[in-house]
C-alpha cells in the first residue's frame, strides 16, 4: 500500500473567541477567556459556557435560501469553517478533479438543536407533521453533506461521531485517506452546537461541569489547578484543508505543517472515566505513525478538561509516554480559555497547536494559580511564551473511549 505525506494548507474556524484563526491565537497567547455566563430559558437558568463568537451572525446572509432551510446551526457553523480553510489555503476547488477532494467531519451530537426544536412541535404544540427538511437538518451526516453540495466535491463523505474525539477522528482517518491515495485533498474538522434544553440536561446530570459563580466568571475553567471544578461547555466549529504533500509544494502553497502521525485506540475498561494506559497507549501509537522519537516533541495540547480525574489522569499518561522528557517540554490546555468545543474540540486544538508550531509561540493554561501536586507537569501557566516547537501532539480522549492522538513537525 502507498504511504503519501499529507500537509496542513489551511485552517478555518468558528470560535468563542473570534472567527479568524489569528485574532484568536494571539487572545489565547494572551491567556484571554472567552467564559461567559449565559442564561437559558426554563429551568436551566444560568449557565457557563463559551459560546460561538456572535460576529458570525452577518455572515449566515451569504448563504442561499436553500442552505439556510435544511441546515442545523451545527451545518452553518461548519460551511462557515470550512470556506474559511478552503480561502486560507489558496485553493480553487473549481480547477480540481472533485473526485480526488473530499470532507470528512466530526460531530457528537449532530443537529440536536433542530431536533430537538421537532420534538417540541410535536409534543408540545400537539402539531402531527414537520417541515420537509427535518431530517436533513437533524442528522449527523449534515455538516459533511453541506459542504460537500457547497463546493460540488465528489469525493470521501464521511462522518465520524466519537464524542469529545470525533473531530480529531475525522482529521486523522482524513490523512489516512490521502496517505494510501484514495483522495489528493480533504477537507476534514469538526462541528457542534449544543446549546439546548435537553442537551445542557444531561451535561448537567454528568456532573462534570463547572459550576457558576458570582465572580470571575471568565476564569471559572481551571485545567491542572488544584481547585478546578470541572469544564466549561463550548460551540462552535474548526476544519483543515489536507493536501497530499507535494501536490502542495508544487502548486506553492503555504504549507502550516506535516500531518505526520495519528493513534486511535479504545480506553475500554470505563464510558467516562480514562485510563492512563489507554492515553499513553494513543499517543504512543501517534508517535509510532510519525517515526518521532520522544524528545523531538516540544509541546502538547492537552485535553485538559479541567476535572478531577481527568486531568491526573492525562497527567500520569504523559509521564508514562515520554518518561523524564515530559518534565522538559511544554503542556497547555487552551480550554481553560475556549472551553470544551465536545465534536469540534480536537479539530480546535490541531489548529492551535499548529499555530504554535508555526509561530513559534506556545498558549498558556489560564488560570493556573494554585498548582495541583499530582499535575506536576510544565503547564504553561496564565502566559504564553515564546518557543521552537519543531513537533507537538493534540490529544483528545473521548466520552465512550475513543482515545485519537494528532501528530505534527515542522516541514
Amino acid at each position: 500500500m502507498i504511504s503519501r505525506r499529507v500537509a496542513i494548507t489551511g485552517v478555518g474556524i468558528v470560535s468563542p473567541h473570534s472567527n479568524d484563526v489569528r485574532s484568536t491565537f494571539n487572545a489565547l497567547l494572551d491567556g484571554k477567556s472567552a467564559v461567559r455566563e449565559l442564561f437559558l430559558e426554563s429551568d436551566v437558568g444560568s449557565l457557563v459556557v463559551a459560546g460561538a463568537s456572535s460576529t458570525l451572525a452577518p455572515s449566515y446572509t451569504s448563504f442561499t435560501p436553500a442552505v439556510t432551510a435544511t441546515a442545523d446551526k451545527i451545518s452553518l457553523f461548519a460551511l462557515y469553517a470550512a470556506k474559511s480553510a478552503i480561502d486560507d489555503a489558496g485553493l480553487d476547488l473549481s480547477a480540481e478533479n472533485p473526485e480526488r477532494v473530499g470532507v470528512a467531519a466530526g460531530t457528537s451530537l449532530g443537529g440536536t438543536i433542530s431536533q430537538e426544536g421537532a420534538y417540541q412541535e410535536v409534543f408540545k404544540r400537539g402539531k402531527s407533521r414537520l417541515s420537509p427538511f427535518t431530517l436533513v437538518r437533524v442528522m449527523y451526516n449534515g455538516p459533511a453533506a453541506q459542504i460537500a453540495m457547497q463546493h460540488g466535491l465528489e469525493g470521501p463523505s464521511i462522518t465520524h461521531s466519537t464524542t469529545c474525539s470525533s473531530s480529531s477522528v475525522s482529521i486523522g482517518e482524513s490523512m489516512r485517506t490521502i496517505r494510501h491515495g484514495y483522495a489528493d485533498v480533504m477537507i476534514a474538522g469538526g462541528s457542534e452546537a449544543l446549546f439546548s434544553y435537553v442537551s445542557i440536561k444531561a451535561w448537567q446530570a454528568l456532573q462534570v461541569l463547572a459550576l457558576p459563580r458570582d465572580k470571575n466568571v471568565s476564569g471559572l475553567c481551571k485545567p491542572f489547578s488544584l481547585d478546578r471544578n470541572g469544564t466549561v461547555l463550548g460551540d462552535g466549529a474548526a476544519f483543515v484543508v489536507l493536501e497530499e504533500f507535494d501536490r502542495a509544494k508544487h502548486r506553492g502553497a503555504r504549507i502550516y505543517a506535516e500531518l505526520a502521525g495519528y493513534g486511535v485506540c479504545s480506553d475500554s475498561g470505563h464510558l467516562t472515566q480514562p485510563s492512563v494506559s489507554g492515553q499513553c497507549r494513543a499517543m504512543t501509537a501517534a508517535l509510532e505513525d510519525a517515526n518521532l522519537a520522544v524528545d523531538q516533541v516540544d509541546y502538547i495540547n492537552a485535553h485538559g478538561t479541567g476535572t478531577q480525574v481527568n486531568d491526573v489522569t492525562e497527567t500520569r499518561a504523559i509521564q508514562r509516554a515520554f518518561g523524564s522528557h515530559s518534565f522538559k517540554m511544554a503542556v497547555s490546555s487552551t480550554k481553560s480559555m475556549h472551553g470544551h468545543l465536545v465534536g469540534a474540540a480536537g479539530a480546535l486544538e490541531l489548529i492551535v497547536a499548529t499555530m504554535a508550531l508555526s509561530r513559534g509561540a506556545i498558549p498558556p493554561t489560564a488560570h493556573l494559580t494554585l498548582p495541583d501536586p499530582d499535575c506536576n507537569l510544565d503547564y504553561v501557566p496564565n502566559f504564553g511564551r515564546k518557543s521552537v516547537v519543531r513537533a507537538a501532539l493534540s490529544n483528545t480522549f473521548a466520552v465512550g473511549g475513543t482515545a485519537a492522538v494528532l501528530a505534527i513537525r515542522q516541514i
